[in-house]
């Protein structure tokens, strides 16, 4: 996962302009939004990114931890949110000082196609002893087998073309084809699972799953399941 956190940490490209990148965090704030358990949920969001709309959850939650792995995009977001007390801004590290069976929903979204087998499990167990006994976790964006880079093209065009960027998505797409995104994803590539095998390493780890109606954020080529604590 090393490389792609450094990736993201660099001035990367992956949001064509400023309008997809606001409607993308935007999207995926609100979809959170429908797996709060209550308005005095402790909600955490591992890997979260830049998070620009992370005032949406927090309005409707008592804390929000953002535990993001890259130093660049962790200082943005101890910037940004400096003055909103519900806000906590962590590294993936400091997670671990957090006490135990003290959140409620824990999201994962758009991350474990960036991490090893090895590294979602250690991600996991940590989840799995942050979460209350009734907690949940979210894993967004999880990527099947058989996908391939069109669909997620696709799915961006479309996203494009119903938010009023689809001229910059069209022009950002060939811009990727020669970027270190497109190097990283042909060299590393992205981990992919299906249905069966996630849940089955999510039993391994503590967790029953069920795949939700629709996945977190506009790629519903991809999927997002609900995890509860066993």
């Amino acid at each position: 996962m090393r490389e792609w956190i450094d990736w993201y940490d660099s001035d990367h490209s992956i949001y064509v302009n400023a309008r997809h990148r606001d409607v993308h965090f935007r999207r995926v704030a609100t979809d959170i939004l429908e797996f709060v358990p209550h308005p005095n949920a402790i909600v955490l969001d591992y890997s979260c990114g830049e998070a620009l709309h992370a005032d949406v959850i927090a309005a409707r939650v008592e804390k929000l931890v953002l535990a993001e792995p890259a130093a660049g995009v962790r200082a943005r977001l101890k910037a940004r949110y400096a003055g909103n007390p519900k806000i906590e801004v962590r590294s993936i590290d400091e997670l671990e000082a957090l006490p135990k069976s003290s959140v409620d929903l824990a999201v994962m979204h758009s991350v474990t196609q960036y991490m090893t087998p090895a590294e979602l499990a250690a991600a996991l167990d940590l989840m799995r002893s942050l979460l209350k006994p009734r907690g949940q976790l979210v894993l967004g964006d999880i990527v099947a087998p058989d996908t391939i880079a069109a669909v997620d093209a696709a799915a961006l065009l479309r996203f494009g073309l119903a938010n009023g960027f689809f001229i910059a998505a069209s022009t950002g797409l060939v811009r990727t084809l020669f970027s270190d995104y497109w190097r990283l994803r042909s060299t590393i590539g992205l981990t992919r699972y299906d249905a069966r095998a996630l849940e089955t390493l999510l039993a391994v780890h503590g967790f029953s799953a069920e795949r939700a109606t629709r996945n977190i954020g506009h790629n519903q080529a991809r999927a997002t399941y609900r995890c509860k604590v066993r």
